[in-house]
């Protein structure tokens, strides 16, 4: 019995001692963190503006930006020494978008290889197919990847100069209007430029802008036709800079460019409608034909094929 309770004192007093161990590390433990994040405080009120500046940042500052810029870097490698010439220009085509420059889009042509070429094949290994058709279905998604950036830049172009040239016959009757009615060029423009909220609408705020900023007319009206691949808009500002140049009355210039704009407005409606049949051929023959053979002709062969079978 002795034994017992002496066996059952050393038990209490090693847990106790455990206990107390415990308690104190913890404590301890506790302490230390508190004295590292004190030091830590310290340290970066002490430290200098730059780095204090540079822990500030955001993750996407810290790491994402300089992976853009790297990416940057290797996409002005790999391409030609004017295709950031040939970006800027269809960014200018596109109405220069507020989150797309030349640099980015090198940028997303390289992530686009990076990402579509590993991932699509990864997953043509598990499909089963020779690797010399792995290959090269990688090297296609890959070049797709590289060329998505130009696609999207060229169909947001295209889609700009599509309401351009939509709204640009009713801007030269309005500019013609106003120019006839005894307002100068500029008020005629600046008039043209506040009736509505499209592309073409920013295209005439800019010539106004530049033109109240000191650039010339001449100079405004030729960097505008730069900024577009239109060839109505083109030719709208080639005949203002040579009656500019030629002293010819800018009213009757308006209203030959005015006249010749509505005419090649109707002959492209004509155009488009004269397409129509054509282009609803292909639908007709492939599904409405055929479901027209089978609404008439499917009971007629059905009771064609019971009398045969009776017979």
């Amino acid at each position: 019995m002795t034994e017992m309770t002496l066996l059952a004192g050393a038990g209490l007093l090693c847990v106790a001692t455990v206990l107390a161990l415990s308690v104190i590390g913890v404590v301890t433990a506790e302490r230390r963190g508190v004295a590292r994040s004190v030091a830590a405080v310290q340290a970066l009120d002490s430290a200098p503006a730059v780095l204090k500046e540079e822990i500030d940042q955001s993750f996407a500052e810290r790491v994402i930006a300089p992976l853009g810029e790297r990416l940057v870097g290797i996409g002005r490698r790999l391409v030609r020494a004017d295709t950031a010439v040939k970006l800027q220009y269809r960014l200018d085509i596109a109405g220069n978008p507020p989150a797309w420059d030349v640099n980015r889009i090198l940028g997303l042509k390289i992530l686009g290889l990076a990402v579509f070429g590993p991932l699509s094949f990864l997953y043509l290994l598990g499909t089963g197919w020779p690797f010399y058709r792995v290959v090269i279905a990688t090297g296609l998604a890959a070049g797709f990847g590289y060329v998505l950036p130009n696609v999207l830049l060229y169909n947001a172009g295209s889609k700009r100069e599509t309401l351009m040239r939509n709204a640009l016959p009713d801007a030269m009757d309005l500019l013609t209007i106003s120019v006839e009615a005894g307002l100068g060029f500029d008020a005629a423009v600046s008039r043209v430029a506040k009736n509505g909220d499209g592309p073409l609408n920013m295209e005439f705020t800019r010539l106004l802008q530049e033109m109240q900023l000191g650039v010339g007319r001449t100079d405004a009206m030729r960097a505008m036709a730069e900024r577009s691949s239109l060839a109505d808009l083109k030719s709208f500002c080639s005949a203002m800079v040579q009656a500019d140049s030629l002293g010819i009355p800018i009213a009757r210039v308006l209203r030959i460019q005015s006249q010749e704009m509505r005419t090649k407005r109707r002959q492209r409606a004509e155009e488009k409608a004269q397409q129509v049949p054509i282009r609803i051929m292909i639908p007709l023959v492939l599904f409405i034909l055929p479901c027209l053979f089978i609404v008439i002709l499917g009971p007629a062969g059905i009771q064609i094929a019971d009398s045969f079978s009776n017979m």
